[in-house]
């Protein structure tokens, strides 16, 4: 199978986790294992767990990291079910974790998948998980107007939500729509032609609909308490982000969780009983070099957020 994802400040990554020898990682969010594969053969003993919703990722990484026999354990599920997923592990603690909250190469260039808004004749769909039952095509054909303007406006921050909105319900009322074409015809006439110029008009109505179908904010800022919780002292845990929407959510957990004593400076004893869990070590996101911007466009909006447990 040819799985093809190219990881995102790979070395950056690594540095982050601060690797070591005979540790316990958690890779939520598997893709072709590129970050995993590193994980494992910079490291002697280590172990890893690891999650994907896409079950061809599993596969395919399954079979990259053959080599590695023993020392890792794959799991199809969603890598915000990390607490239950260790737990049936019987593992308590681990020495880091990584979360790429990113669409992997695979899944965007695989026309069949209908991530992608320059394909033209495939089925809307846009499931990471291909088991799931909502897809792109019931958001699409069945959601009303009022909620599609409101997601194309929270998830997309997309300007011209209520003209797409209005005229997806337009058209679908003629006949389903059901290929992303269609989808991408309809957005280009929603959108006047003097604000195309800001890369493809679909972009954030894309995103915005492959967000909804995957649930991908909701759940973020609790499995990251959950992954801290679980933190050996002095492990770490890396999230890449890709849009604004989930870095926001990431910083905040972050910010919550190395806040601690939030009393009144007056009381002289601590009665709201918060600890401090975590450092922030990256006050500013990492952004990825310049080298590695130009060879790869899916690094452009990345960044790179690390907190490590106390």
């Amino acid at each position: 199978m040819n799985f093809s994802h190219v990881p995102v400040m790979l070395e950056e990554c690594m540095e982050a986790l601060k690797l070591k020898d005979g540790a316990t990682y958690f890779d939520g969010t598997l893709g072709g294992a590129g970050h995993s594969y590193q994980i494992l053969s910079r490291t002697k003993n280590s172990n890893l767990i690891a999650t994907d919703l896409d079950t061809q990722a599993l596969a395919a990484a399954g079979e990259r990291l053959k080599q590695f026999e023993g020392r890792t354990v794959l799991v199809h599920d969603n890598f915000k079910n990390f607490k239950a997923v260790t737990d049936n592990l019987g593992v308590n603690e681990i020495d880091g974790a990584l979360l790429d909250l990113g669409v992997s190469s695979h899944q965007l260039d695989e026309r069949s998948r209908g991530f992608s808004y320059m394909s033209e004749n495939v089925r809307l769909d846009m499931r990471m998980n291909q088991e799931a039952a909502l897809s792109a095509y019931e958001v699409v054909n069945e959601y009303s107007e009022k909620k599609l303007k409101e997601i194309l406006f929270t998830f997309g921050e997309e300007r011209f939500s209520a003209n797409i909105a209005r005229n997806i319900v337009s058209e679908r009322a003629k006949k389903p729509i059901t290929t992303t074409g269609e989808l991408v015809s309809i957005i280009e006439r929603s959108i006047p032609a003097k604000f195309k110029k800001d890369g493809h008009p679909a972009k954030r109505t894309f995103q915005a609909i492959r967000i909804e179908v995957n649930e991908e904010l909701g759940g973020l800022s609790e499995v990251i308490h959950d992954i801290a919780e679980k933190l050996k002292k002095g492990g770490r845990l890396a999230v890449i982000t890709f849009h604004s929407l989930e870095d926001r959510i990431v910083k905040h957990s972050f910010i919550d969780l190395a806040t601690g004593c939030t009393c009144d400076k007056s009381i002289p004893v601590c009665i709201c009983g918060r600890t401090k869990k975590v450092e922030i070590i990256t006050r500013k996101p990492i952004t990825a070099g310049d080298e590695e911007r130009r060879n790869n466009s899916r690094s452009l909006c990345a960044k790179l957020r690390v907190i490590e447990k106390l």
